[in-house]
C-alpha cells in the first residue's frame, strides 16, 4: 500500500507533456491512416460503379449490389485471420515492428487498387482487400500492446481515447473528401493514391520517431521513464519472476473467464452496429435519402465527426468523476459502455421509422447514433488492459478477431435483406437487427463485466497484493 501511495504522488507531480504523449500522437495518426485505407472503398465504390454521373473520364464498372457488399466485406476476411497471431507477435517482437510493417505494406497495396480494378476486375480488387486486411490485422493488438507499455494507469483511458479517436478522424477525412476527389479532375483513382501515399509518409515518420516501450526509447527522460515504471508497478504481482514478454500465455484461463467472455460479446455487438452503418451509410444516403455523391460524402462523415467530438466529451466527464473519487473502474466501464450502446439502440429503432422525405431527421439520428458510440472508448475498448496489462495485446487480438467476424457478416446480411435499395422498410430491418445486438450485448456486459486485474495476468496464478476494488484512476 505504501508503494501505491508513492506512485500516485509521483504521478500527480507530473502534469506536462512527455514522450508518452508523442507516442500516443503517432498512434493517433497510425489509426487515422488505418481507417482511411479501410473505409475509402465505401465511398469510392459509388463512383466506380456510377462514373458517368460523377466523372465520365474514368473507368466505370458494372458491379451489382451483392458484388459491392462482397467487396466491402472482403477486407475483413484477412483482417480476422491475423488478429490473435498479431497479439502474440507484438509481445515477442514489439508493437512498433508489427504496426509499422502492417501499415506500410497496406499503404503500398492501396496505391495499386485502381490498377488491379482495371486489369483484374472486382475479383482482383477483392483479393487485394483480403491482403490489406491481413496487414491491418496487426494494428489493434499492436496498439494495445504499445499502450500497455506507455500509459500509466491514471492516464490509461485518456491516452487510449486520444489514440483510438484516430479511427474516427481517418473515417471523417476519408468520407468527407472522397466524394469531392471522385468528382474532381483527378477522379476516383486518386482516392486510393492519396490515402496510400499518406500512409507511406506516416511509415517513414514512425520508423524514426516511434517506440514500442519506454525501454526502447532513447529520447525519454529518466524522470518520465521512472514515472511510467513506478505507476505500473502496482499492477504487477510481487510474485512475478519473469519479464512480461516471457510469461507463458494462459489461453485456457482467457476462455474460462466470464469477464473476458462478456468483453468479447460487447466488442462483437459494437462492431455489428458500427460496421453496418459505416459500410452502408453511403448507399443509404444515395438510394433512400436521394443525396448526390458530393453531398453524400460530406453527410456520411458527419456521424463520425460527432463520434470524434463526443469521445473527448465523455473522456472529460469520466475525468471529472474520477477526480471527485465518486466512481470505481468497473462502474465507469459499464456506465460509458451503456451510454455507447443502449442510447444508439433507441435511436436506431427511431431511424427505422423515418420517412424518405425526412432526410434531415435521418441525418440527425445517424449522427446521434454514431456519436454516442464514442462512449465505448471508455467502456469495453480499454477493458483489456484493465483485466490483464501483461496480455492486453493478445486479448485485443482475440476480441477484435471475433468481433470482426461480425464485420464480415453485417454487410453480407445487408446485401441479403436489402434487395430493393430504395425500400426504407428493408433498411428498417437492418437497423432493428443492430439495435437487438446492442440490447443483448450490453446487458451481458453490465451483469458479468469486471475491471480489476485478473489472477491469470501473472501465470501461474498467485495471490495478488491489490485485491480490493480501486477507484477509477485512468485519467
Amino acid at each position: 500500500m505504501v508503494t501505491t501511495v508513492k506512485n500516485r504522488r509521483f504521478e500527480d507531480e507530473d502534469s506536462g507533456l512527455g514522450v508518452r504523449h508523442l507516442q500516443v500522437f503517432l498512434l493517433f495518426f497510425a489509426l487515422t491512416v488505418a481507417y482511411a485505407l479501410r473505409v475509402n472503398l465505401s465511398v469510392a465504390v459509388v463512383a466506380m460503379t456510377d462514373a458517368a454521373s460523377v466523372n465520365p473520364n474514368f473507368p466505370e464498372y458494372d458491379w451489382s449490389e451483392k458484388t459491392k457488399s462482397l467487396l466491402l466485406s472482403s477486407f475483413f476476411w484477412g483482417y480476422v485471420v491475423t488478429q490473435v497471431p498479431a497479439g502474440a507477435l507484438a509481445r515477442k517482437y514489439g508493437g512498433k515492428v508489427m504496426i509499422l510493417t502492417g501499415l506500410s505494406i497496406c499503404s503500398v497495396l492501396n496505391v495499386l487498387t485502381p490498377l488491379c480494378a482495371r486489369i483484374g476486375g472486382w475479383q482482383l480488387v477483392c483479393a487485394l482487400r483480403v491482403i490489406e486486411g491481413l496487414c491491418q490485422g496487426v494494428v489493434f493488438p499492436s496498439t494495445h500492446t504499445i499502450l500497455s507499455h506507455w500509459a500509466p494507469p491514471r492516464e490509461r483511458a485518456t491516452l487510449g481515447t486520444c489514440a483510438y479517436s484516430g479511427n474516427q478522424f481517418g473515417t471523417i477525412i476519408m468520407l468527407a473528401t472522397s466524394g469531392v476527389i471522385a468528382a474532381s479532375p483527378i477522379g476516383w483513382p486518386s482516392i486510393f493514391y492519396i490515402s496510400g501515399g499518406i500512409g507511406c509518409v506516416w511509415s517513414v515518420v514512425y520508423f524514426f520517431f516511434g517506440a514500442g516501450s519506454p525501454a526502447e526509447c532513447k529520447s525519454i527522460s529518466a524522470e518520465e521513464k521512472k514515472l511510467i515504471e513506478m505507476s505500473q508497478a502496482s499492477e504487477v504481482s510481487s510474485a512475478q519472476e519473469l519479464p512480461k514478454e516471457q510469461l507463458p500465455t494462459p489461453w485456457l484461463s482467457f476462455f474460462t473467464s466470464p469477464a473476458f467472455l462478456v468483453l468479447i460479446v460487447a466488442h462483437s455487438v459494437h462492431n455489428w452496429g458500427f460496421w453496418t452503418l459505416l459500410t452502408e451509410i453511403p448507399s443509404y444516403m444515395k438510394n433512400v435519402l436521394g443525396k448526390d455523391i458530393k453531398s453524400n460524402a460530406l453527410l456520411s462523415s458527419l456521424p463520425y465527426v460527432c463520434m470524434f467530438v463526443m469521445s473527448f466529451v465523455f473522456s472529460t466527464i469520466s475525468a471529472q468523476l474520477n477526480n471527485r473519487n465518486c466512481i470505481t473502474t468497473v462502474t465507469s466501464r459499464k456506465l460509458f459502455n451503456s451510454i455507447g450502446l443502449w442510447i444508439p439502440m433507441i435511436t436506431l429503432i427511431c431511424l427505422g421509422y423515418v420517412d424518405t422525405d425526412q432526410s434531415e431527421l435521418a441525418v440527425v439520428l445517424l449522427c446521434f447514433t454514431v456519436g454516442m458510440n464514442g462512449a465505448t472508448y471508455l467502456g469495453y475498448n480499454m477493458n483489456h488492459i484493465d483485466l490483464s496489462p501483461n496480455f492486453a495485446g493478445i486479448l485485443m487480438g482475440i476480441t477484435n478477431g471475433v468481433a470482426n467476424i461480425m464485420s464480415i457478416i453485417a454487410p453480407l446480411i445487408v446485401g441479403f435483406i436489402v434487395t430493393n435499395e430504395h425500400d426504407p422498410e428493408q433498411w428498417r430491418v437492418v437497423f432493428f437487427i443492430a439495435a437487438g445486438f446492442y440490447l443483448v450485448g450490453n446487458t451481458l456486459y453490465v451483469i458479468f463485466g469486471k475491471a480489476n486485474v485478473q489472477p491469470w495476468n501473472d501465470p501461474p496464478a498467485k495471490p495478488r497484493r491489490n485485491s480490493t476494488p480501486q477507484v477509477e484512476s485512468q485519467h
